[in-house]
């Protein structure tokens, strides 16, 4: 056994369940590759595993970073590289289970070059000087990039842009991408994505977990993220889909109705950036739907148990 398996697809394509599945008939134990999940107190939200579903099969990278601290591709890849050799350690089965995209392909790829100017992503950022100013932007910097933001002065908007888009663009922030050059994955992976062929379908299943989501205490879990003062809306955490909706609605931006219409139609345009994602995956073996039988056979006749 040397290598990991990896289950993704978008959002509420039973990614979880069938990595629950996968690990009670295998020794195995999951990463979750969620980039919202590694965040206290949000739980319901981003459909967080049941504790008693946790004690059952161990769970990683849950539940490990306070929400006012912003979590990395570049995080996650040191901790998920780290999980894998552990968990081989023990004789055991690494599932890497999530949809965070960037995650998964800095896992893949490694981390290496800048990305190229995005024209669409400098407009956004420029629209939003314009309009709040460049300081309130060099606040922004401050969070995602404190190193970036004592070297570039709020005045020095040219590089400041550059700054932001960096980490709009890959998550993790330029100095993270300077000192964490890296090369692709030391271990082989098995990729499974789960590539429901019939969207609405998958539409009808994220509207109805989202209503599930609010019956089950949704918007009171929020409104106890807005008591903290150490958090605000432009925190990655809290622009997480679903929570940077209803706290709009508790800021009295939005009404319910327009909160959970924005929420659901946020979500799918997430299943949709995830599917664009997945189509030029390179080695990705994808389902129509969570299937254990076909994924175990596939698991068997695979060399990452060997």
């Amino acid at each position: 056994m040397h290598g990991a398996l990896v289950i993704t697809g978008p959002t509420a394509s039973g990614k979880s369940g069938l990595s629950l599945e996968i690990a009670r008939n295998i020794d195995a134990e999951i990463i979750s590759a969620d980039s919202a999940q590694v965040y206290r107190g949000l739980d319901i939200g981003t459909a967080k595993p049941a504790r008693d579903l946790m004690t059952e099969v161990p769970h990683h990278l849950i539940d490990i970073r306070d929400p006012a601290d912003p979590y990395s591709a570049a995080n996650f890849r040191d901790d998920c590289l780290r999980l894998i050799a552990d968990i081989h350690a023990k004789g055991k089965v690494p599932i890497i289970v999530g949809g965070s995209m960037l995650y998964l392909k800095a896992l893949k790829d490694g981390l290496a070059d800048l990305p190229e100017a995005d024209l669409a992503t400098r407009k956004a950022i420029a629209d939003e000087a314009a309009f709040d100013g460049w300081q309130k932007l060099h606040e922004e910097l401050q969070v995602i990039d404190p190193a970036s933001a004592l070297r570039i002065k709020p005045t020095d908007t040219q590089r400041l842009q550059r700054a932001i888009e960096v980490f709009r663009l890959t998550g993790s922030s330029m100095t993270e991408l300077h000192r964490q050059s890296t090369g692709p994955c030391p271990f082989p992976l098995l990729e499974i994505a789960i590539l429901p062929p019939d969207r609405s379908v998958l539409h009808q299943a994220i509207a109805d977990r989202f209503g599930a989501m609010l019956d089950a205490g949704f918007i009171e879990e929020v409104m106890a993220l807005k008591a903290n003062p150490l958090l605000h809306g432009d925190l990655p955490s809290i622009k997480a889909v679903g929570y940077r909706q209803v706290w709009s609605y508790l800021d009295g931006e939005i009404d319910k109705v327009t909160m959970t219409e924005a929420a659901i139609a946020a979500t799918r345009q997430l299943a949709k950036r995830q599917f664009t994602w997945l189509r030029s995956w390179k080695d990705l073996i994808c389902l129509e739907q969570p299937d254990i039988d076909k994924t175990l056979k596939i698991l068997a006749s695979s060399t990452i148990l060997a």
